[in-house]
């Protein structure tokens, strides 16, 4: 069999259309390299099946699995892809299909032999798991001289390591992983050097940072200077190169970094063996543990090589033996201390193998392989050796260790039987069946959470299953995408039965907030023994939080935003909640920036993303009543306010009066006006009040800083750009009424000529506000048009005569389609509106990143992040009330940190002269319900995701913000 094959000439395209939020983290260039690299995984036990199945998502050219080994029980515990009827096969060859069929675009072979130097030529990368000593010595000198990158991944019960070395020069493209910091220039001065002033508080750089300067006026030179280095002056201020001679600076202006690339430089396997400083701590408070099990794994395979076996589960004379060894390693390392309860741990524990330290060590091998030496972007940090103790998941408690050949065999040999039947009765809540979701559910799936007599799983998750998800939600395939009966949580709920026959799991496809409390309620909760939360927002973790503390049930929860990573435990009475919502966020745009004062590409993207499906379902709602509530629907609707009242009403109007299309002509038409009165007519307006020469009472330029001043725009039908906004625009407002529309350009040109654009004059009675303030202090005072909310009653006090045909279609915003006109009509809205006000346009690529509220994920870090939460299960479930025995992590995979602490313990008042928790948990429920509650009504303005294009788009289709 082929090793890998060349003769499959996957077209990059169809790559990185399947590794969407892969490229949005690493780039094309990163993308396109992954793309042309082979990879040898040897070992298929729980680790390499990890390490393969988040490599072969990443996507690279192609993966071979090596393992002469045949499955056995002790590999159910972590091997996800293994089978009952695969007992007694080679473990490589039954895990082929599954690994296959994970990513279509990397093509997956299976390798049954011994390693040889022969094979491992024919790689780029070479991964080792379940290896002896003398193989990593041995093929670590082979690797290092011929320029093959190695990494040497294994894990013993509860610990794990990992070392790196990918030769003698190494060049990173990329140090941080970090999107390049920009800022907005205020003032530069004409200086040696000179001095350049940021508009933003926090300009991101820092001493040493290289950065361009783009767009600035006046210093025209420096456009075209080229990088420059910079010394940090102040927050908002930095130096460059000499400006003296230069002209005056006038305005505008981007700082922009300039990534440097790096030279690293990889110490051999059998020179790291003995170098102390290349140990990576991951625990500061565990650094002793950490030195004494750098020589305990070495130690470790001497005992194999010595007795022909891992130490047995609980053996106190392995144990003394093991140590024995370690005392005898430290003669040359001399290591000051010695943690001989390190040694004992992992002797007692070596011959168990868990699910979730596989998948933290699994999650950092694969982020080094793939994410760092294949795309040359991140400089993990983690690149020589990094131990992971997690010793305190252990009872100290005898337990019953007995082996009875089931899959929970590598588990037992750690924790005993008797926990083993203590997970299985557990009954757990998870809540988000997404990235994290799905890896947790594979863990509970392998340790058996849930499994046994008594046990539950109930998983809930609102979503469908969209391609974008494929890279890195490995429980779901393409034949899931597009199925609506196929929801995210049941298609993960079998998944995972097949994993585990005995799961006892249901699928709910509901969302966590107090409309679900009816389901969700009291006697749900406190017929749980603990919470997951694999949630993507903050309101409903918040929620969550609140229900966990209200009912004193413990959390587990987690989080990913690229390589970055943190979970957190939360145990009533024990450890800090995870606390209500902050009021305000730094990230926050103004509205009034959005509307009138864009300076960035995120402001004009954002504005277009305004939802509009609430208004279109309200003019359904309308359509529908029986003629006798036509009067019951008006006073329902006045009865929200009158401000919200004229709203809804006009948008009724708008799709049940004359302004509803009646063919495509229409549309077309309607969406040439739009382009008119958002791109000229607006700007005009905007201008007449505040004139591009417009000064403050203080006498400085009005339009300067961040205020850029714009300029209108003349629709020209040869433009690209204008003319995919007509397109899209018109198509999507056809589709809201059921009208069939084109993407013929040429035959909507033809209909462009006959639209009529009326004349646009300023007005001067129109107020456009400057801050969020001033909207708020408006809608406050009650200033409305109450002659027209009387009209609009009266309009729509008489019912349709045929509400069928006045329906209305909102269309929910998908950004995965290319075909439905949702990207393309943001993209072209966006630029547009970029254009008006001279900032930098982005490609379609970058839109639907910020457009489609894309989190960049992948997987290797929400495998990371879902073993480290699964560890503090093992905690929980154990019952440890030590606020020391549990862990809450921060991880960035993309540098050197890793970090596990101790977490924090609960807030604490005095009462009457007495030490308390936080006051009252109803006290705290309320006041997060109300929160939420306000979160909830409060209008969708920017609301990403659940993103709705809608009906009456009357004001504007996206755009009516903009009125």
């Amino acid at each position: 069999m082929s090793l890998f094959v060349s003769q499959y000439n996957w077209r990059y395209n169809s790559l990185v259309f399947w590794a969407l939020c892969g490229r949005y983290v690493l780039g094309h260039e990163a993308m396109r390299r992954m793309g042309t690299a082979n990879v040898l995984i040897a070992g298929m036990r729980g680790l390499g099946v990890e390490i393969a199945k988040n490599v072969i998502l990443s996507g690279v050219k192609s993966v071979t699995v090596q393992d002469e080994g045949l499955a056995e029980w002790m590999d159910f515990s972590s091997q996800f892809f293994l089978l009952a009827s695969h007992l007694g096969q080679n473990r490589a060859l039954s895990s082929l299909s599954q690994l296959s069929a994970l990513n279509p675009h990397v093509h997956v072979s299976a390798h049954t032999g011994p390693l040889k130097e022969t094979l491992l030529q024919q790689f780029q990368v070479v991964v080792l798991t379940d290896s002896s000593l003398d193989d990593q010595q041995r093929f670590g000198t082979f690797c290092h001289s011929n320029g093959i990158k190695l990494i040497v991944a294994d894990t013993k019960g509860l610990c794990g390591q990992l070392f790196c070395d990918f030769g003698e020069e190494f060049e990173v493209l990329d140090t941080d992983g970090e999107t390049p910091a920009s800022a907005m220039i205020d003032d530069i001065t004409k200086a040696d050097p000179g001095v350049v002033t940021c508009i933003e508080q926090r300009h991101g750089f820092v001493d040493g940072s290289t950065v361009s300067l783009s767009e600035v006026c006046g210093m025209t030179k420096l456009n075209s200077y080229g990088p420059v280095d910079i010394k940090v002056l102040g927050p908002d201020s930095f130096s460059i190169c000499d400006t003296s001679s230069f002209s005056e600076y006038k305005k505008g202006g981007v700082a922009t970094e300039v990534k440097k690339s790096k030279i690293l430089q990889f110490k051999p396997l059998d020179e790291a063996l003995v170098d102390p400083e290349l140990l990576v701590m991951t625990d500061y408070g565990k650094m002793t543990k950490h030195q004494t099990l750098h020589l305990a794994f070495q130690a470790l395979h001497g005992f194999v090589k010595r007795v022909g076996r891992l130490p047995k589960p609980r053996s106190q004379s392995d144990a003394e033996l093991l140590v024995a060894m370690v005392t005898e390693l430290n003669k040359v390392s001399h290591l000051d201390q010695l943690d001989e309860d390190v040694v004992q741990s992992l002797s007692f524990t070596a011959c168990g193998d868990l699910a979730p330290v596989n998948a933290f060590i699994g999650g950092l091998a694969a982020q080094e392989e793939a994410m760092f030496y294949l795309s040359g972007k991140l400089s993990i940090g983690l690149c020589w050796w990094i131990f992971i103790p997690c010793l305190s998941a252990l009872t100290t408690a005898l337990l019953s260790l007995l082996q009875r050949g089931s899959r929970y065999d590598g588990q037992t040999a750690v924790f005993g039987s008797g926990f083993q039947e203590r997970l299985g009765e557990q009954k757990y809540f998870l809540v988000g069946a997404g990235a994290i979701g799905c890896e947790l559910l594979k863990n509970f799936a392998l340790i058996g959470l849930g499994a046994g007599e008594g046990g539950h799983i109930t998983v809930t998750d609102m979503d469908s299953i969209e391609r974008s998800n494929l890279n890195r939600q490995f429980l779901f395939r393409s034949q899931d995408i597009g199925v609506r009966e196929k929801q995210k949580s049941e298609v993960a709920a079998q998944a995972v039965r097949v994993m585990n026959p005995n799961m006892n799991i249901t699928a709910h496809q509901n969302r966590l907030d107090p409309d679900s409390e009816q389901v969700y309620g009291h006697t749900f909760f406190m017929g749980l023994d603990g919470v997951a939360a694999a949630l993507d927002n903050v309101e409903a973790r918040v929620y969550l939080d609140g229900r966990c503390v209200q009912h004193q049930r413990p959390m587990l929860e987690g989080g990913t935003l690229g390589s970055k990573g943190h979970t957190l435990v939360v145990v009533p009475h024990l450890t800090e909640s995870y606390g209500p919502a902050k009021t305000g966020s730094q990230n926050a745009i103004p509205l009034c920036t959005l509307k009138n004062f864009p300076h960035r590409i995120e402001h004009t993207l954002r504005l277009h993303e305004g939802p509009l499906g609430e208004r279109s379902r309200s003019n359904d709602a309308y359509a529908i009543v029986p003629c006798r509530d036509a009067a019951g629907f008006l006073e329902r609707t006045l009865g929200r306010g009158e401000a919200e009242a004229l709203e809804v009403l006009e948008c009724v109007w708008g799709g049940v009066g004359r302004q509803r299309p009646q063919g495509w002509e229409d549309c077309v038409g309607w969406a040439r006006r739009q382009w008119e009165t958002l791109y000229n007519n607006n700007i005009a307006q905007l201008l007449h009040c505040f004139p591009s020469d417009q000064l403050t009472s203080s006498g400085l330029p009005f339009w300067s800083g961040a205020k850029r001043c714009p300029h209108p725009l003349t629709f020209d039908p040869s433009n690209t750009t204008h003319m995919d906004y007509v397109v899209a625009a018109a198509n999507l407002y056809g589709q809201i009424y059921g009208i069939v529309g084109t993407r013929d350009s040429s035959a909507i040109r033809s209909i462009l000529e006959t639209v009529h654009i009326p004349a646009f004059t300023p007005k001067s009675t129109i107020k456009i506000h400057l801050t969020d303030k001033e909207m708020e202090e408006e809608r406050e005072s009650g200033h409305l048009d109450t002659g027209r909310l009387e009209e609009l009653q009266k309009k729509l006090s008489s019912p349709p005569v045929n509400s069928a045909a006045l329906q209305m279609h909102p269309i929910d915003f998908e950004k995965d389609d290319d075909n439905n006109f949702h990207i393309d009509y943001i993209v072209a809205a966006s630029n547009l509106r970029a254009e008006n006000y001279d900032i930098p346009t982005a490609d379609r690529h970058k839109s639907k990143l910020i457009a489609g509220r894309i989190i960049p994920a992948i997987a290797t870090t929400t495998a990371a992040v879902a073993g480290l939460m699964c560890v503090e299960l093992y905690k929980l479930v154990q019952g440890h009330r030590k606020i020391s025995s549990y862990r809450s992590s921060y991880i960035n995979l993309a540098v050197q940190y890793c970090v596990l602490s101790e977490p924090l313990g609960p807030q604490r008042f005095t009462v009457s002269d007495r030490s308390a928790h936080t006051p009252t948990v109803k006290r705290i429920e309320q006041k997060q319900r109300k929160e939420q509650r306000k979160v909830c009504s409060k209008k969708r303005e920017l609301s990403g995701p659940h993103l709705q294009f809608a009906s009456d788009v009357m004001p504007g289709l996206l755009g009516s913000m903009e009125q």
